[in-house]
């Protein structure tokens, strides 16, 4: 009895393309990296300029300034924007140069269980100086 010949699915590289990848969703994870860059922008110079502005002041002048409403949420801000956007950084990092999928997997969620740690511990600091003085 012979064996039936398998049949080869040849796909080009346009159509492996068309469905954005393995996992489907590389559109978003590079859109996330767009949109967080440009929010960094405008936060980033604002955070240099209130810096230089703040050099030297006393302590109670930078709690009074930080106590703020519309400082302490731009503070907030940047810090979310700044910790999410190096987590996709990171993260594509990890995905370029680890190759084997277990190593790789470890990687991502020790790198975002330090992201999220980092950001957090950030976060809490702002609004305890924001809150408390």
């Amino acid at each position: 009895m012979s064996k039936s010949p398998e049949i080869a699915v040849m796909r080009s590289q346009l159509s492996r393309a068309r469905g954005l990848g393995a996992a489907h969703s590389g559109t978003g994870h590079w859109w996330a990296e767009r949109v967080t860059s440009i929010a960094l922008v405008p936060l980033t110079l604002w955070f240099v300029y209130a810096a230089i502005h703040l050099a030297g002041l006393p302590r109670a002048a930078v709690v009074a300034w930080a106590g703020h409403p519309v400082n302490a949420t731009l503070l907030l801000a940047l810090i979310l924007a700044v910790f999410h956007h190096l987590q996709l950084g990171l993260q594509v990092v990890i995905e370029d140069y680890i190759h084997t999928e277990r190593p790789r997997l470890a990687w991502i969620l020790a790198m975002k269980a330090g992201v999220a740690l980092l950001g957090l511990a950030a976060a809490i600091s702002v609004l305890k100086l924001a809150f408390a003085g």
